[in-house]
Parts: structure tokens; sequence; C-alpha cells
């Protein structure tokens, strides 16, 4: 696509895709990169912890089983995968699937950061405990996903990775549950701006209630 033709946010993310892809410092070189998908524009940003197998291969984010699941459940609440963002905190596959570390999740932080700036959705949802702890680390997944917190001027939305939900029927009634309460709270970002607002000037809230906000 000519540069011309990109939107402000698209070449933003288009140049910072440009730049991950020549720093020659950023560790899983072995792998390919796996930018992101999905409207630059989003209102909801979906962020998983790495790439897979299929991801590595298609260069795109959750293609393969788990992929296709979570497209499934966007398709089920009347949205399309289009018209939100998929990425992950680390943008190259570990060798063998295995858990990021911390100084590569260290290192992929800065784009990741960058590629939310550009974005600017309302809603982040982290899917699994790695990418939840990123923006929340004391969230525990099976005590709080489905919940809703703030992280800076968004809502965070922990959801179960829909891997797990492939494994374990329990797991993927909780992520359908999830699922749908996304687009009322979406919905009402607005009410719920406000409110954190008003509950930021009160000066007995405590920290825990000012980064909590409960919906259902």
């Amino acid at each position: 696509m000519p540069q011309a033709n990109y939107s402000p946010k698209e070449e933003a993310l288009h140049n910072l895709k440009t730049e991950m892809e020549g720093n020659q410092s950023l560790p899983l070189q072995e792998s390919n990169l796996v930018f992101g998908d999905g409207n630059p524009g989003a209102e909801v940003m979906f962020i998983g912890e790495a790439p897979g197998y299929h991801e590595n291969l298609q260069g795109l984010p959750f293609v393969g089983r788990a992929g296709k699941l979570l497209t499934v459940f966007v398709d089920g609440i009347g949205w399309k995968r289009k018209d939100v963002y998929i990425t992950n905190i680390v943008k190259r596959r570990p060798p063998e699937n295995r858990d990021p570390s911390p100084e590569e999740i260290a290192a992929y932080t800065p784009y990741l950061m960058k590629q939310v700036e550009i974005i600017n959705p309302k809603i982040i949802a982290p899917l699994g405990r790695f990418s939840m702890n990123f923006f929340l680390p004391t969230a525990k997944i099976s005590r709080d996903q489905g919940k809703v917190f703030w992280w800076k001027d968004k809502l965070v939305v922990p959801l179960y990775h829909p891997a797990a939900a492939l494994r374990s029927t329990t797991v993927k009634e909780e992520l359908k549950k999830s699922f749908v309460r996304l687009p009322a709270i979406l919905k009402k970002y607005e009410k719920f701006l406000e409110e954190k607002s008003a509950k930021e000037e009160a000066p007995e809230e405590t920290e825990h209630k000012r980064q909590q906000t409960k919906l259902f």
C-alpha cells in the first residue's frame, strides 16, 4: 500500500513495524515478526502473550485453533475480527511455545506500549495470565477474569486464553460469558470514565477501589 494512502494510525503502525523489523537487538530473531492485525482505530484491543507455531508461519496473531475460537467468540457477540485489534506482548515465537521470559517481555514492552498509544482503545482485553499480569500485576486469572479494571484511562477486562478454553469446557463457558459482557462494557465506557474521575476526587477511596470498576 502506498504511504500516501495510509490513515495517520495506519502510517504510525507501519512505521513502528518497520522499526521493529530493523531492530536486531530484539530477542527471538530466529522467529518471524508477528506484529498485530485488525482495525488501527479499534475500540477493543485483545492482547495475548506470544505467537505460536501457526502465527509464526503466517505472520498473523491468533490464527491457529485458539485463534479460530477467539474469532468465534468475537463473531458471537456481533462484532467482526477486522473491527478489533489483536496482538501479543512478545512479537516473536519463543522456541517450542515456551513461556516468554521476563527479559523478552521487557524488550518488547516499549513497542507494545507504542502500539497501545497509537490505537488508543477504550478496552484492553488481555488473553491469559501473562498478558493480564502485564497490566495487572497482582491479579489472578481464575479470580479476576471477566472483571473490569482501570489501567490509565482504559478499561482492562482480563479473559481466559482461548487455548485454555480448548482444554476445558468449564473455562470455555466462563470465557463465553465474559465475552457476552464486552459490548455493554464498551457502551458504558464514558460513564465509567466520569465515575472514575469523581472517585479520584474522593480522598476516602482506597487505591484498590479506584482501580476496579464493578459492572456485574
